[in-house]
Order: structure tokens, then sequence, then C-alpha cells
């Protein structure tokens, strides 16, 4: 029994994540229309784009904590964004911005490392998360 709940739990949580990459995709597609946008009309599938992908960030928040979902959101888009800007856009780079990118990328994982520490720690019925 215990295995099946295990396993019933993962594809949940596998089923979120699926989500979290595909909005993370999605915002960086739409992000990058914003910078390529020159008319009123391309305007219309960026907006579909902005919709569907607000869709997929509430389906992840279903079955994953909605810290953890924003936080890789966020970090995705702000490092995707920086570097399209650097290598789509002829954006500048520099070494501050690496440093700030990996420590970005550093506090995404740190976050997600304690979220499933704090899971596993017993409460106070000493049964874990």
């Amino acid at each position: 029994m215990l295995v099946a709940v295990f396993f019933v739990e993962n594809a949940v949580a596998n089923k979120g994540w699926f989500y979290v990459a595909l909005t993370c995709l999605f915002e960086l597609v739409w992000v990058y229309g914003f910078n390529v946008a020159a008319a009123w009309w391309h305007w219309i599938p960026i907006i579909v784009v902005i919709v569907v992908d607000f869709h997929w960030l509430a389906k992840a928040c279903e079955s994953l904590p909605t810290g953890t979902v924003y936080a890789v959101f966020a970090a995705v888009g702000t490092v995707g964004t920086a570097l399209m800007d650097i290598f789509l856009f002829d954006g500048s780079f520099s070494l501050a911005k690496g440093v700030f990118m990996a420590v970005l990328v550093a506090g995404v994982i740190a976050l997600k490392l304690a979220d499933g520490k704090a899971a596993a720690a017993p409460d106070a019925d000493g049964q874990g998360g």
C-alpha cells in the first residue's frame, strides 16, 4: 500500500514539474515576443501565450508548493531573459551578471533542498512531513 501511495504522489509531483517546465518555456516565449513584436497584431499570439502560461503556472501549483513553483518560474524567467538578451539581442555580458545569475540559480536550488528537508523532518507526533 505504501508503495502505491509513493508512486501516486511521485506521479502527481512529476506532473507538477512538467507544468513548471512548460510555464518556464512559455515565459521565455512571451518575453521573446515582447522584444520582436513590431505590429499591433503581433501582440495577439503573445497574449494567448501569456494566458496559457499562467494556466500552466496555476496547474503546477495544484501539486507542488506555490513558493517553490514561483521561485523556479521567476529564476528561469530572469536568467533566461538575461541570456536571451545576451545571445539573441546583442546585450552585454559582465562577470557581475554571470555571478548574480549563478547566485539566483543556487538560491532556487537551496530553497528546493530546504523544502525537501523540511518535509522529511519529524513533526510533533514523530512522523515525517
